[in-house]
């Protein structure tokens, strides 16, 4: 692991339990993501992003650490090849405030590997750009279509 994060901050016009749902609940994110999040949210749990496609195939995996309703989402994210592996596993940090009357979504991943990296400085902006569209504007972005 490195020292390295990487930190993504939007603001969403909308309502922290909205995008709660939309972080957490398969039917919400199959639609701007193309994937669901797979987990009954309890720290301890594991958790699963599955695609959203005939195989279900399964993309990462990890444990959730720490889970506080319209507040706070983190969970430890690994590749399926190393699903047993979780020192090769990095962490993800998704805090909601509201600022005004938009919420604040700040993910932070850390504890990242070199190739990790370079996979989720591509892969948050685009998602997280989609899931912004989609609670603003009811449309997601087409980047995973």
């Amino acid at each position: 692991m490195t020292t390295e994060k990487f930190v993504y901050v939007t603001y969403i016009a909308t309502t922290p339990q909205k995008v709660w749902s939309a972080l957490l609940e398969g039917d919400l994110t199959r639609q701007y993501w193309k994937h669901e999040n797979v987990s009954d949210w309890r720290p301890g749990s594991s958790w699963e992003l599955v695609a959203d496609d005939a195989k279900r195939t399964m993309k990462h995996v990890g444990k959730v650490l720490e889970a506080i309703p319209n507040r706070r989402l983190v969970l430890t994210w690994g590749d399926v090849g190393q699903a047993s592996e979780a020192s090769k596993h990095s962490r993800v940090a998704m805090d909601l405030e509201m600022v005004g009357e938009t919420v604040r979504l700040t993910v932070t991943h850390d504890e990242l590997t070199p190739e990790m990296q370079v996979k989720i400085t591509y892969g948050w902006p685009c998602v997280l750009s989609s899931l912004k569209s989609f609670l603003e504007t009811g449309r997601p972005l087409e980047i995973f279509a």
